[in-house]
């Protein structure tokens, strides 16, 4: 950041082209405030799906007048590199984001903040070359330099192993070497080892290649031996750690905007991680450390032998004719399936008949947060009809009939009866509650705690067994012939 005197009396005795310089540099610290004051209300919006969409074009006009407040102010650069750098990305950006299925989303996400972390990671790293070459680094910016490109290269490993997990390039089963947690904490007691000697000694140059090693190792070692059931919480985390480390390079880099938008990257990532842990019953150290290990109860034989309803289209057309109130529990297997829109058009054909119409939303249902609500939302799901689970948990024994489509640990009774169950104490949806369930799933497979689900051999379940969009169509088909 440029430090300017009030222009004040200056103006009238500057030179046309310093005049230039100083109204510029004040405009694009004026684009520095709005900037900042659209990221916080963009958060603010966003925590709400009725006004969701707001919060994303305020995010998008604040990074676009941050960019342009950017480029008045630092003047002192080439143009012609950052043009062809924003045509690039924009080549490989669009595509994506228009080209990416919805299933997808929590996959790009990551590698969205694997790109971010790297460009903290190479940016702290160019700065501490620079500022080698000139032997004009001081202790404190050092500190600060170290943190940054550990944080930076530990979230850019650790986002593309998730990344490869959610895409399945990288096999769920890893979980990685025998005392995987005493290398996780030496790698990480060796990289701070080396960030405390570097402050200490900031000309060892030869020491920062073997702290951005050992971050990038960090990250590697700790988010592969992590679960798909857990990814959620994990995006988050490194979410969190790649606004942290785009935070301290503002103070490295003197830029006051940096350190707001880091800053608030950094904290509702945090936030988010908490509330996703909670939702879970599982602490920090649970997620990064532990393992999830299957239950040592009853086997699949055990639970469905002999329990399990099979159901046709027609026979769940019958049971909805009289239903006066439907719960719709949405799950990852919709998403896989498309059947979002689907829904929705069997949730019409319903209220035409007078029922009342709810969706069942759990905090960690899906791949990432908020899943759930941005499947329904692009398929024009009423906001009001988009129920947390505290809300709308105690009011299921009063449901006629909840339809379960693709969900599985979130509705999955163990975790209130089994204590040695691995989603023990786990808040989950009481779909057992209904009068009447059906679940629209493929098979009996487990779902990614590895566990059999009882609600599937319940007196009150009837299973449809199939492609969830599919079998919705025959249902919708059903529904209208009736």
């Amino acid at each position: 950041m440029i430090n300017l005197p009030w222009p004040s009396g200056l103006l009238a005795q500057a030179a046309p082209a310093e005049v230039d310089y100083i109204a510029n540099s004040w405009l694009g610290i004026a684009s520095y405030l709005i900037a900042a004051a659209l990221f916080i209300l963009s958060l603010k919006w966003l925590s709400h799906p009725r006004t969701a969409r707001r919060g994303v074009r305020a995010g998008e006009i604040g990074m676009t007048i941050a960019v342009i407040g950017t480029l008045l102010i630092y003047r002192a650069v080439s143009y012609k590199w950052i043009f062809i750098g924003m045509v690039v990305g924009s080549l490989i950006g669009a595509p994506m984001a228009v080209w990416m299925p919805m299933t997808a989303v929590p996959q790009r996400t990551a590698l969205s903040h694997a790109f971010g972390a790297l460009a903290a990671a190479l940016v702290g790293t160019a700065h501490y070359y620079t500022l080698y070459g000139d032997a004009a680094i001081d202790r404190f910016t050092m500190a600060i330099l170290a943190v940054e490109v550990l944080l930076g290269s530990l979230t850019f490993t650790g986002s593309l192993v998730a990344f490869g997990k959610l895409q399945e390039l990288v096999p769920s089963s890893i979980k990685g070497l025998p005392n995987q947690n005493a290398i996780n904490f030496s790698i990480l007691g060796a990289a701070l080892v080396v960030g405390i000697w570097l402050t200490a000694s900031p000309m060892q140059h030869w020491l920062f290649p073997i702290l951005i090693i050992l971050g990038l190792a960090f990250g590697l070692c700790l988010v592969i031996p992590i679960g798909g059931a857990d990814m959620p919480t994990v995006i988050s985390l490194l979410n969190s750690y790649a606004g942290l480390s785009a935070s301290l390079m503002g103070f490295v880099l003197d830029n006051y905007l940096l350190i707001i938008a880091g800053a608030l990257d950094g904290s509702s990532g945090l936030i988010l991680s908490i509330v996703m842990c909670k939702a879970m019953n599982r602490s920090f150290t649970n997620v990064l450390f532990g393992r999830m290990e299957p239950s040592a109860g009853g086997t699949s034989d055990d639970i469905y032998a002999g329990k399990v309803k099979s159901a046709t289209p027609e026979d769940v057309a019958m049971l909805l004719e009289g239903a006066q109130r439907v719960i719709f529990v949405p799950g990852y297997g919709l998403a896989v399936a498309q059947a979002q829109h689907t829904v929705r058009e069997l949730a019409t054909e319903l209220e035409r008949n007078g029922c009342t119409i709810e969706y069942a939303i759990h905090p960690v249902a899906g791949r990432m947060p908020g899943h759930m609500n941005v499947l329904l939302a692009e398929a024009d799901v009423p906001y009001d009809q988009l129920k947390e689970m505290d809300e709308i948990n105690p009011t299921f024994a009063q449901c006629d009939v909840a339809i379960v489509i693709g969900a599985n640990d979130v509705v999955n009774p163990l975790a209130r009866t089994d204590p040695n169950s691995p989603i023990a104490g786990m808040p989950i949806l009481n779909v057992d509650q209904a009068r009447n369930v059906v679940v629209i799933k493929r098979s009996l497979s487990p779902g990614f705690a590895g566990i059999p689900n009882p609600l599937f051999a319940a007196d009150n379940c009837l299973m449809l067994f199939g492609d969830g969009k599919k079998a919705l169509i025959e249902l919708v088909a059903a529904m209208k012939e009736g």
